[in-house]
């Protein structure tokens, strides 16, 4: 059996004397190389999942309208949600006028063109969502 010396920390526990350059300093509220789960990216998340679950667009739509009601936001959210409650109607829109004419071939093609445009405008946010930067023209029914 050996003895343990406990007179002091072990060797992984003290400070190292030359520790190295110190990373730069983020700005506030900036994720450090992760994912921001900020409230529009959780509205994109919700929509784009919304193709295999259905019902997630609805509570997207609600929290968009919630969130954008509150006062004290940071100014770039604002674009994203009257962008995102946008991009939910387009969809909407597009899903009843192509179910209506999927008798006819045009119908088909109304969907698939609806949902490229739905995943675009997220996909859109998403990404400006994650630099926190403001949609330039959230009022735009394209991409």
């Amino acid at each position: 059996m050996s003895e343990t010396d406990l007179s002091g920390p072990p060797p992984s526990m003290t400070p190292n004397p030359n520790p190295g350059p110190t990373p730069p300093p983020t700005p506030s509220g900036q994720p450090q190389g992760g994912f921001d789960f900020n409230y529009p990216t959780i509205v994109s998340l919700l929509y784009l999942s919304s193709f295999l679950l259905g019902i997630t667009s609805l509570v997207g739509l609600v929290l968009a309208y919630v969130w954008k009601g509150e006062a004290g936001r940071d100014p770039w959210e604002a674009s994203h949600y009257q962008y995102l409650i946008n991009t939910f109607w387009i969809g909407l829109a597009g899903s009843i006028i192509g179910f209506l004419t999927l008798i006819l071939v045009v119908g088909a093609f109304i969907l698939l063109g609806t949902m490229a445009l739905v995943v675009v405008r997220c996909v859109l946010s998403l990404i400006r969502a994650q630099k926190r930067e403001p949609m330039p023209n959230p009022g735009t029914w394209l991409a």
